[in-house]
């Protein structure tokens, strides 16, 4: 089955150590899940959710999920035992936080072509989510998503960011805040990473909202990131991932006039003219080029 990485808005983390949350997790609304083996879960117990995790891989696969598990980054020493456990034709790729330097990703790429020869799959069957979230990974990005054929997606990671960073977050006041004006520290680093996703051609997904009884902070942070480049947004909690998905989908308006701007250009070349309007608007390539984008994320044009 063929993947279409520029479809998905929302990916849903699940706690690799509690089967029960793993099964219910069959049942939620959210396509993309990823089985986390690192933050939610203790370190007495990250050798038991591995287990878990392997072992709930072919449920949520039969539900038809798409599954990229989470493992423990590089510098816990646990990573390559989390991807021999997890590696199988079921999952559509693996997530690991606080990817740095291309090294970081050649040295996974290296653990997963192993993982995949001994789960008899194809090799470069795996994808790789790099999560950024350290000064270094920000300002090495770019390269960090052309450094393999297996990153079609990159995700921004503002808690892990925040404090290598050593600065403190909004969301870590006891009100609850809107948007992401109010965090200065991360302006730069989360446009930066969607640009460098942007320029290497992969999908762009935005840090979770830790605040989920919080809807309109959600929104309004959900909002901001897509006008600044993010094509989707990781989700913590399944109460997310409708906001999530509505605030990334083009709207039936976006649609509309995306359709309307397309057929005007068509028209005016047909006719020979250089230039057409909509509604007072120049209708110029950059304008066509961002209706076209439209219908490609409402999944109605390549």
């Amino acid at each position: 089955m063929a993947i279409d990485f520029s479809n998905p808005r929302t990916l849903l983390f699940v706690p690799g150590n509690q089967p029960r949350m793993l099964e219910k997790s069959a049942g939620f609304s959210a396509q993309w899940l990823i089985p986390d083996l690192e933050d939610s879960v203790p370190q007495a117990e990250k050798t038991l959710a591995r287990d878990i995790v392997a072992e709930h891989i072919p449920l949520l696969a039969t539900a038809s999920k798409f599954i990229v598990p989470r493992v423990n980054s590089l510098s816990s020493g646990l990573a390559e035992n989390d991807i021999a456990a997890v590696a199988s034709k079921e999952i559509i790729g693996i997530s690991i936080g606080k990817i740095s330097t291309v090294d970081d990703v050649n040295i996974i790429d290296q653990m997963l072509q192993a993982a995949e020869k001994n789960a008899d799959i194809p090799i470069g069957h795996i994808t790789i989510l790099p999560l950024i979230e350290t000064a270094k990974g920000v300002i090495n990005a770019y390269e960090i998503c052309q450094a393999s054929d297996r990153i079609r997606w990159v995700a921004f990671g503002a808690e892990d960011f925040s404090a290598d960073m050593s600065i403190s977050r909004t969301v870590d006041n006891t009100e609850p805040v809107s948007g992401i004006e109010a965090e200065p520290g991360l302006t730069y680093p989360r446009s930066a990473v969607a640009i460098a996703a942007r320029a290497a051609g992969v999908h762009a997904l935005d840090t979770p909202y830790t605040r989920f009884r919080d809807p309109d902070g959600l929104k309004q942070e959900a909002s901001l990131a897509k006008a600044i480049g993010y094509k989707g947004k990781l989700s913590i909690h399944p109460v997310q991932v409708e906001t999530i998905e509505s605030i990334f989908k083009p709207s039936s308006s976006e649609i509309e006039r995306a359709r309307r701007v397309l057929d005007i250009a068509s028209e005016a070349e047909t006719a020979g003219r250089g230039s057409a309007s909509l509604d007072g608007e120049m209708i110029d390539m950059p304008v066509i080029l961002r209706a076209r984008n439209v219908l490609r994320d409402a999944g109605l044009q390549k």
